[in-house]
């Protein structure tokens, strides 16, 4: 099953909504313009069922195959939300909304995800039923968890779900996937050092909270080098460090670090925290300080199931001629929720030799459109074959 020629047919309409998309980027949960165009298309197409306000802005369709006799149901998960980053590609298309762009490729998700829905319509070339879940606040908000919650799973009886990613300096339509492990858990810190403040030229008289800050960030570090088997993958980035003055004289009387803990495994994921809260504790008691942790576990780490990722190369080698073995990515991807709730797989797809995601000059390339919507069409193709 090559590149579908259906999709070539399709492809300037499907540019076109991508690109109004991008022109039109909403942040998180505030994705009602782009909501209400998927919602309008799908029953424009056809589809047995459209219902809004799953996780708060989301959106699914429903498409029923010629037959229904396997029971299957498979989801086919595309994103919708833009960043908060002040678009600078130049294109005529680029962004009418100050400070939000879609610097992601949530646009060329959404848009090669509804190309699918418009051929799936018109063919129901399958043995089952299609839940398509187009879904709010990727980018920090867990817009995958909130459908989750909302019982999405259970009301269609998704037995399975499949998720997808633009990538850039991957050759354009090309794919790459891996089992397990795929993207990291992304979880944050903020600590507060409280100290003793005092006059600079006299720190004796001090509890430094900037020292102990200092040796803390160091500390942080043996995580990495001193804790975690050195064969798995854990990164701890302090990348703020804010104090409760500025003057060239005082030592202040507390320091603010905020960062980020990364982590591959489940098992060292639990591992890294419990050692980062010994060590800041134990560091700030050392130099007489006392430090107050917040970690917050954000995205889980994102787990390709053994069969379902197998089908998903399988379907990729046959649009494009060949599946590569993805990298593992140390950022975070919340359909790591889905994939808690379901077995699936993620997959990644050529952008060529673009600016990479979450900069100012990324864009989606329109050329990635008929390998990616064929993609989609094969796996509910291929995983409810009719006969």
């Amino acid at each position: 099953m090559p590149v579908k020629n259906r999709f070539a047919e399709l492809h300037d309409d499907i540019t076109a909504w991508r690109r109004d998309i991008h022109a039109h980027p909403e942040l998180m949960f505030d994705t009602h313009r782009t909501s209400a165009l998927v919602a309008e298309k799908l029953r424009a197409f056809g589809c047995d069922e459209v219902v809004e306000g799953i996780g708060r802005t989301g959106v699914v369709g429903v498409i029923k195959g010629r037959k229904s006799g396997s029971g299957k149901v498979i989801g086919l998960r595309a994103d919708m939300d833009a960043l908060p980053i002040m678009e600078a590609t130049g294109v005529d298309y680029a962004s009418q909304t100050p400070g939000a762009m879609h610097a992601c490729g949530h646009d060329g998700h959404t848009a090669m995800l509804l190309g699918a829905a418009q051929y799936l319509s018109e063919t129901r070339n399958f043995d089952g039923t299609v839940v398509l879940i187009f879904q709010p606040a990727e980018e920090g908000g867990g817009g995958g968890k909130v459908m989750c919650d909302d019982g999405m799973m259970a009301r269609w009886n998704i037995q399975e779900v499949y998720g997808m990613h633009i990538w850039p300096g991957m050759p354009l339509g090309s794919f790459a996937i891996r089992e397990g492990g795929f993207f990291a858990a992304t979880d944050e810190f903020t600590v507060t050092i409280e100290g003793l403040g005092g006059h600079a030229a006299k720190p004796h008289e001090t509890i430094d909270p900037i020292v102990t800050a200092s040796h803390v960030v160091l500390a942080l570090q043996s995580i990495a080098s001193r804790t975690v088997d050195p064969t798995k993958q854990v990164v701890v980035s302090v990348t703020s460090l804010r104090t409760d003055t500025d003057a060239y004289n005082v030592i202040p009387q507390r320091v603010e670090l905020r960062g980020t803990v990364r982590t591959l495994d489940r098992d060292v994921r639990v591992q890294a925290e419990e050692r980062f809260r010994a060590l800041v504790s134990h560091t700030a008691a050392a130099y007489g300080a006392r430090a107050d942790i917040h970690f917050e576990n954000n995205y889980p780490v994102m787990v390709n199931s053994p069969a379902q990722t197998e089908f998903a190369a399988d379907v990729a080698r046959d649009v494009s001629g060949d599946c590569a073995e993805a990298p593992l990515v140390m950022g975070g991807e919340d359909f790591a929720y889905m994939l808690e709730e379901r077995p699936g797989a993620y997959i990644l797809v050529g952008n060529g030799d673009t600016a990479m995601v979450h900069h100012p000059e990324f864009n989606f390339s329109d050329e990635a459109i008929p390998a990616g919507c064929s993609w989609w069409a094969g796996i509910a193709e291929q995983r409810m074959p009719i006969g």
